[in-house]
């Protein structure tokens, strides 16, 4: 089983400076979490991994007491003293003060006098928001055979680390181990709204609506104290940085709208904090607003009209004048009055206080933004835009008579007829035979064509292979980049092209490498329709084989499941496109070159990337193509004898982000076209 340690040098050589912290702070009722942190982290070099647990534990309790303390303490004496609006100054600073006052007595009741040893340093700060310490944690579990916590602090750790691929490994590797169940994987750090919300969504895609309504109302319960938290830890130092090369003197009011500006900014960020999933950079879509819109349908399902009326009401408070929801009032309005009951329903006032409280906020800060030295610009909070790569996933209103209908399609169908995907258009070669489409694969966007190239071809191609694929190419020089049992293979058209130029394979064999990876573009292009180029964003040679004497009682795969142009979030259901995904991809095709292996079928799944939708077996080729994105998540199942090879291609409308190498291979061809041409017009003398 292959871990890599976690890393942190600025733990290095300091144990007696630790402990003798350590012994200082014995006064305080509660030890800083950073320096519990570093002695885990250095019990963890000296291989003492009981203290490991120990220490890592009790720093991330101490974290945690930490927080919940500040939380508990400013709300307390916010509500001890009060502000009023009729305050003077001297009645204002007054308040000021006693808050001021009430806070440090209340944090020094419960962690001590020593404030100043809970100071932490920004990377301490950051290893505890990825989730560090997890990491330490279940390899110190694992080596103390204490399996199933081992994997929940595994499971913690990934979660918000998703690219972390030897994590993903170990997790792998624990689910064959005995005793090991599913329930142990469990994320110690989930937070209950996101946690409620997630399983509401599962309950309504399943058509349980009475739980869906259950979790959903939860998740909103838990989102308002989420929200009060989140604020309350704005009330923090803050730091001016750009005056910090400076002697920074301000005024009175200059210095608290300075402070007050940047705790206000966090306090509207709190929307964005808590629509964020951990190890993401962009919050779920339309969060807030979603609980709602999934609520007025739910509540419909199951015969509470009222309800539904007043969940639909809730939304329009953050998208005035909804199509769909619109519509579903109006229905909804009319069966009230058809059983005479009353119509008079409005929005939710909790939700109602949230968005007053929203848009005043917007307005101080736009204030100071004209007024002071800072810029702030809104960021759309709420936007519903209904090209989502998760389309499936999002529920929408439903129109006057079509009720019946799952709100799921009505989204589906808006979505595809604003984003204007087409497909079935002709293909561009003779030979070629599509075999499926999107329906018979179900998806959407997809396409299984045979016929791309002839036998010979293939052999030409998987000979050349031999030659010039090198192990780890394309993968940062890892030669099992997704799974220890497989060793990957791979190589560029330029290096094939170079090859060919230098005779170390034949040029035809390079030329026929170039010209398939552009008849694979051309046939995406004209099948999907498109009404712009397609370019290409990488194109890849890449060979999989199976590792003898590894074979056995496997149940990973051989590329995991994932989407080509934003990050898989199977908790979720979402597909973020953000780094280090390679978001500008557009369509994807994979061309195969062989069948004679075991395993290595492409699977599309559902986003819970377990539901398989549609197999695939490779053969001489064959082609399978589809739009690159979260509608699509794909995968590769164990190559468990053999090699598997294929020619894979990612494309991009955006010629920006053309493929330099393809670039470089284009002039590669040109110059032999243009020698060709040369030779037929100007032949050598033979002597």
């Amino acid at each position: 089983m292959d871990f890599i340690f976690p890393q942190s040098a600025i733990f290095a050589g300091i144990s007696v400076l630790l402990q003798t912290l350590l012994l200082c702070s014995t006064a305080a009722s509660l030890e800083p979490y950073d320096l519990l942190y570093a002695s885990g982290v250095e019990a963890f070099y000296r291989h003492d991994y009981e203290n490991v647990v120990l220490y890592m534990e009790k720093a991330l309790a101490s974290y945690t007491e930490l927080r919940q303390t500040k939380v508990q303490c400013r709300l307390g004496c916010n509500d001890q003293h009060p502000f009023d609006a009729s305050f003077s100054d001297l009645a204002f600073f007054s308040a000021v003060l006693k808050r001021a006052a009430c806070l440090n007595e209340c944090m020094e009741s419960k962690v001590g006098q020593q404030l100043s040893v809970h100071l932490v340093s920004g990377d301490v700060i950051q290893d505890f928001n990825r989730r560090v310490p997890y990491n330490y944690l279940q390899l110190a579990y694992y080596k103390l055979n204490q399996l199933d916590k081992a994997s929940a602090a595994a499971h913690t750790f990934f979660l918000a680390n998703p690219e972390h691929m030897e994590m993903w490994q170990n997790l792998e590797h624990y689910k064959l181990l005995e005793g090991v169940q599913e329930s142990h994987f469990q994320d110690r750090e989930a937070r209950p709204h996101q946690q409620a919300f997630t399983s509401g969504v599962k309950h309504y895609d399943a058509g349980d609506y009475e739980k869906a309504i259950s979790f959903f109302e939860e998740a909103l319960l838990e989102y308002g104290k989420a929200d009060v938290e989140c604020r309350a830890l704005c009330e923090g130092p803050q730091k001016f940085e750009e005056h910090e090369y400076l002697d920074y003197y301000p005024s009175l009011y200059k210095a608290i709208s300075d402070h007050y500006t940047q705790i206000l900014i966090c306090e509207h960020e709190c929307v964005r904090d808590l629509a964020t999933r951990p190890g993401r950079l962009s919050p779920m879509e339309n969060y807030l607003p979603l609980h709602y819109d999934y609520l007025q349908y739910a509540y419909f399902k199951v015969n509470k009209i009222e309800k539904a009326l007043e969940c639909a009401w809730t939304y329009l408070l953050f998208h005035e004048g909804d199509e769909f929801i619109t519509d579903n009032i109006e229905f909804y309005k009319e069966a009230l009055a058809e059983n005479n009951r009353p119509q008079d329903i409005r929005p939710r006032q909790d939700a109602e206080r949230y968005v007053r409280r929203h848009q005043q906020e917007l307005k101080v800060l736009l204030v100071g933004s004209d007024n002071l030295d800072f810029v702030y610009s809104e960021p759309n909070y709420w936007s519903a835009t209904f090209g989502r790569e998760d389309i499936n996933r999002v529920p929408s209103g439903t129109a006057i008579g079509v009720l019946s209908s799952s709100p799921s399609e009505k989204r589906t169908l808006a979505s595809e007829m604003d984003a204007g995907l087409r497909e079935g258009g002709p293909v561009p070669y003779d030979g070629v035979q599509i075999v499926l489409g999107s329906e018979a694969l179900n998806g959407s966007q997809r396409v299984l064509l045979d016929g791309v190239l002839s036998e010979q071809e293939c052999r030409d191609l998987k000979s050349a292979a031999q030659t010039i694929t090198m192990a780890g190419d394309g993968y940062s020089g890892k030669m099992s980049p997704h799974t220890p049992n497989e060793k990957f293979e791979g190589a560029t058209v330029l290096k094939a092209l170079q090859y060919g130029y230098d005779g170390r394979i034949p040029l035809k064999s390079a030329q026929l490498f170039y010209e398939v990876s552009e008849k694979a573009r051309r046939t995406i292009e004209s099948y999907f329709m498109l009404n712009s180029t397609l370019y290409f964003s990488y194109t890849h040679l890449v060979c999989r084989t199976a590792i003898k004497g590894q074979q056995s009682h496997r149940n990973d795969l051989s590329h995991p499941i994932h989407a080509d142009n934003c990050l898989l979030d199977t908790e979720a259901y979402e597909c973020w496109k953000e780094p280090p995904a390679y978001t500008y991809r557009d369509y994807s095709a994979i061309l195969y070159l062989n069948g004679d292996f075991d395993g290595g079928e492409f699977i599309f799944t559902e986003m819970d990337a377990k539901t398989v939708t549609a197999s695939v077996k490779p053969n001489c080729g064959r082609m399978v193509g589809f739009s690159s994105g979260g509608e699509n998540p794909h995968g590769v199942k164990a190559v468990t004898r053999g090699q598997r090879c294929a020619v894979a291609m990612w494309f991009t409308l955006d010629p920006l982000f053309r493929e330099l190498e393809r670039l470089q291979a284009d002039e590669v061809m040109q110059s032999l076209d243009d020698e060709h041409r040369m030779d037929i017009l100007n032949p050598r003398d033979e002597l």
